[in-house]
């Protein structure tokens, strides 16, 4: 099968695959996924320990490094430059949006994610499984980022990558299976799969991919 015609279900497995691998725990170890815990106020400031990102560190530093800390710490906004295709083109066969990958430049992982996620809010989120749309044209989240990347943005590797972030985080949240077993399972909603992009978009972003 060539590599264009991935499925689905392949990636999630291959993205579970690099998920476990040594190199992928030491990009994901090296930052931290959630936020320190902010420390109550004993009224005593004096004899005070702050931690890292104590908001009264911010105190000390100047409007550059409170920008630089802002711009590094929010996730990317989504891509606006390629419009994508309408509702027609979410229905039609990808191979036939083939010619859309001509000379596009590869992109970070952080990237095609806010584009699958475009590609989630205008074309629809679906969960029936084994399936890369559904009859109008909407993806499940696997299948945004085959399409994302059949659009021309960004690389099968890439959408290895953006898959084992989204595993990153359901790890996170302490799903043990496939992203398609929690993309399928009974009560899941669109809402809850948007935000799981957009929390391992941030994280992607923070991690510098």
């Amino acid at each position: 099968m060539p590599a264009t015609l991935l499925t689905p279900d392949q990636l999630d497995q291959q993205a579970a695959a690099l998920y476990d691998t040594t190199a992928w725990q030491q990009i994901v170890s090296g930052w931290t996924l959630t936020a320190p815990e902010p420390q109550p106020y004993t009224g005593n400031r004096s004899s005070e320990q702050t931690t890292v990102g104590d908001w009264r560190d911010l105190l000390h530093g100047t409007v550059d490094d409170l920008i630089a800390t802002a711009t590094t710490t929010l996730p990317p906004a989504a891509p606006a430059e390629r419009p994508l295709p309408g509702r027609l083109g979410a229905i039609l066969p990808d191979r036939l949006h083939a010619w859309r990958r001509i000379g596009q430049p590869d992109i970070r992982p952080s990237v095609q994610l806010a584009y699958a996620r475009r590609l989630l809010v205008e074309w629809g989120w679906q969960n029936r499984p084994y399936r890369l749309r559904d009859g109008w044209g909407a993806r499940c989240l696997c299948g945004a980022l085959l399409s994302a990347h059949r659009l021309g943005y960004g690389s099968l590797d890439t959408a290895n990558r953006s898959a084992a972030w989204l595993m990153t985080g359901l790890r996170h949240e302490g799903w043990a299976g496939l992203i398609g077993e929690w993309n399928r399972a009974p009560g899941r909603t669109a809402g809850q799969a948007l935000a799981l992009v957009d929390t391992v978009t941030g994280w992607a972003a923070q991690a510098g991919e």
